[in-house]
């Protein structure tokens, strides 16, 4: 059977639902670096010397946390965005 002739038969692409997400890196037991609202949703964190590794492996790893809707987690990580959040918060001084 050749693919021009499988069909794609009820299957509905589901949407994420538009959710407030806020970053944490752990510098120090005292220091903590955020973006984001502190009522957000979905939290992602992890310690300052994971920050700049790539978030989906450290995710994978056990290295960076997420709590919330699981959607919006893997939404975040395969856009980019959580590496670029990350990235920011793990350079600023």
């Amino acid at each position: 059977m050749s693919g021009s002739n499988l069909r794609d038969v009820g299957a509905k692409k589901k949407s994420v639902p538009q959710m407030t997400v806020q970053y944490r890196v752990t510098v120090s037991k005292s220091e903590v670096r955020t973006s984001g609202p502190d009522d957000a949703e979905v939290v992602f964190s992890c310690a300052l010397t994971d920050a700049s590794s790539d978030p989906t492996a450290s995710f994978v790893q056990g290295k960076l946390k997420a709590t919330g809707h699981t959607g919006v987690i893997l939404g975040e990580l395969m856009s980019g965005n959580a590496a670029k959040q990350l990235s920011q918060l793990a350079s600023h001084p």
